[in-house]
């Protein structure tokens, strides 16, 4: 630690010798960089402020028909890259940057400073953005935002244009495509179809299907067919007479004969009786006259049957060719004769066309493979047809909507304006600055000149020098003349450390003044 102490006092004592060089650098350090900070120019800025209102009264009243895009994220991707190189050559030739310009290096070096002096700062919350740009003409400075702004306002509805027309360009030309996919897909569908025309189920259903229903329909055909069958056989039995029918010596009783002419007097009369007994009693003489009738009917009738069963015993042949219930049955066994023909037929052709089918066996599944094939790709490209042309719609609102509200609102806050009095350098910041850099440049000449030619000022730095053992030292006393003058030498050095700190001073207070009457 002593030793440290030591070294720091000796470079101490060192640039302390070499203190008027690095009062002399300090001079010229701070009389150069005050000329360079009074000759730099004045730069003046001038700003604007935009606020994009995204908020549109038809995004919910459009929503599921319109495409929603996000406005806000697209409005931040723009502000970010809006400072690109075509925008700046574009902004050049609006703001007449480029009247003055010769060569194409001047020009590029134009946009390059351009490029890092536009300034775009936002508030992601509020959608508010402010354009700056500093310049040494004011006039131009205002002439470049304003072109910034317009830049920016065309560059979102430009775009947004641009991408609703480059979309339903694109979907235009998906939906020709898939028009073609889907006349070709038709066509080979329309050639499946008439090249196995024989073997097609026009009702859709796959072959086992097919198959399946034909067996269940031949069986039911069967099964009525036997059913048939056998009425057909019972009906025959009973005409033959191994079966009991009525015949002319049965029963006596008249109940189930019919006599067609008389019966339906009798059912005439029975009417007629039963609507006077709703409105007349038992004892009303027309009530009785028509149950005298109605007796009379049933006499003769009786009578009539009894005639019938006498000619019957006299000729047996002819009266079973005349009882009812032998014509009846003749005429159900006719028809039962036609049901079991008919049956026949319907069970033939089931079975013709189960035979066909298991004759087909190999043929009609990869008919019906390749029939589904077909149909799962044009169902796949309709599909997508289809839902091309609703996404051509809803483009097509998309468009519209951006069209007549754009979706975005410009509002012009704060239009453009310079500031009256420049922005930079800020002298009364940059003067203090250069002051420390003038006596941080003198302390450095200073170090720097005592480690080059390093001064011995005691015994020890001596013997450490030479490296030679030391017989002893002789102490100068200085006279009084030399304590003077190194006391006017120490003034000196005070006096222009202490000038050099007041010329600054008075500086930074004539500067502080000149911006308080400016403003």
């Amino acid at each position: 630690m002593d030793d440290l102490i030591r070294q720091v006092i000796k470079v101490l004592r060192d640039m302390w010798t070499r203190r008027w060089l690095g009062l002399a650098i300090a001079w010229i350090v701070g009389i150069i960089s005050v000329a360079v900070l009074l000759k730099m120019p004045d730069k003046y800025e001038a700003s604007a402020r935009i606020f994009v209102d995204t908020q549109s009264i038809l995004k919910p009243l459009m929503s599921g028909l319109a495409v929603e895009p996000d406005v806000d994220q697209q409005i931040s991707i723009l502000s970010r890259t809006l400072i690109s190189r075509p925008n700046v050559e574009k902004l050049v030739r609006m703001a007449d940057l480029d009247l003055k310009i010769k060569t194409k290096d001047a020009q590029e070096e134009l946009i390059d400073d351009l490029m890092k002096s536009l300034v775009i700062k936002s508030t992601s919350r509020d959608n508010l953005y402010t354009l700056s740009y500093r310049d040494t003409k004011p006039d131009q400075a205002k002439r470049v935002v304003q072109s910034l702004v317009s830049i920016f306002v065309e560059s979102s509805l430009g775009g947004k244009r641009e991408d609703s027309d480059t979309a339903k360009k694109f979907i235009d030309d998906q939906i020709r495509v898939y028009e073609k996919k889907l006349e070709d897909a038709e066509n080979r569908l329309k050639e499946f179809k008439l090249r196995n025309f024989g073997v097609q189920s026009s009702d859709g259903k796959d072959y086992f299907g097919r198959v399946s229903e034909v067996g269940t329909a031949l069986e039911l055909a069967k099964l009525e067919l036997r059913a048939a069958e056998n009425s057909r056989d019972a009906l025959k039995r009973q005409i033959s007479g191994e079966d009991a029918v009525l015949l002319p010596d049965a029963p006596q009783s008249t109940v189930g004969i019919s006599i067609p002419e008389i019966d339906g007097r009798i059912e005439v009369m029975q009417k007629n009786l039963d609507a006077m007994l709703q409105r007349f009693t038992d004892q009303h003489p027309d009530v009785v006259s028509t149950r005298r009738l109605l007796k009379d009917l049933e006499e003769q009738k009786k009578q009539e049957i009894a005639n019938r069963r006498k000619d019957a015993q006299n000729n047996p042949t002819v009266s079973v060719n005349a009882n009812p219930v032998y014509q009846q049955l003749k005429i159900s066994l006719a028809e039962s004769e036609a049901n079991v023909a008919s049956l026949r037929a319907k069970a033939s052709e089931y079975q013709s066309r189960y035979n066909n089918l298991q004759a087909s066996a190999r043929l009609i599944p990869q008919v019906e493979a390749e029939f589904t094939q077909l149909n799962r790709d044009y169902d796949i490209n309709k599909k997508n047809y289809e839902s091309l042309v609703a996404r051509r719609e809803s483009a097509t609102i998309s468009g519209e909507m951006e069209a007549s509200a754009s979706g975005l609102d410009f509002r012009l806050i704060d239009p453009p304006r310079v500031s009256p009095q420049p922005v930079a350098p800020n002298r009364l910041l940059l003067l203090p600055l250069t002051l420390l850099a003038a006596l941080a440049a003198g302390v450095l000449a200073s170090f720097l000149a005592s480690q080059i030619r390093p001064v011995i000022l005691d015994s020890r730095t001596l013997r450490e020098l030479s490296g030679l053992p030391l017989l002893g030292t002789i102490t100068l006393v200085a006279s009084d003349a030399a304590k003077r003058r190194e006391k006017r030498s120490l003034y000196r050095f005070v006096a222009g450390f202490i000038s050099l700190v007041g010329v600054y001073g008075a500086g930074i207070a004539l500067l502080f003044v000149f911006s308080s009457r400016t403003v």
